[in-house]
């Protein structure tokens, strides 16, 4: 299954980061909830926003070295 590049200058929702990752919206939240993806929830807005280099960021901390 193919996705589109994440852009780091694009803002996603939650479900729109889920897609993106192939992951469920569920463990879009776990990772917010555990801090390993940052997202942006102003102040009396409901929406949470998450910064495509916020997902670039995670991506990259957490990916695994493989010896060879």
């Amino acid at each position: 299954m193919k996705h589109e590049p994440i852009n780091p200058d694009s803002v996603y929702s939650r479900e729109e980061a889920a897609e993106l990752l192939g992951v469920s919206l569920s463990t879009v939240k776990r990772l917010i909830a555990a801090g390993q993806l940052i997202a942006s929830r102003p102040e009396s807005i409901r929406r949470i926003f998450i910064q495509g280099s916020s997902i670039l960021q995670m991506l990259e901390e957490t990916k695994i070295e493989v010896e060879r």
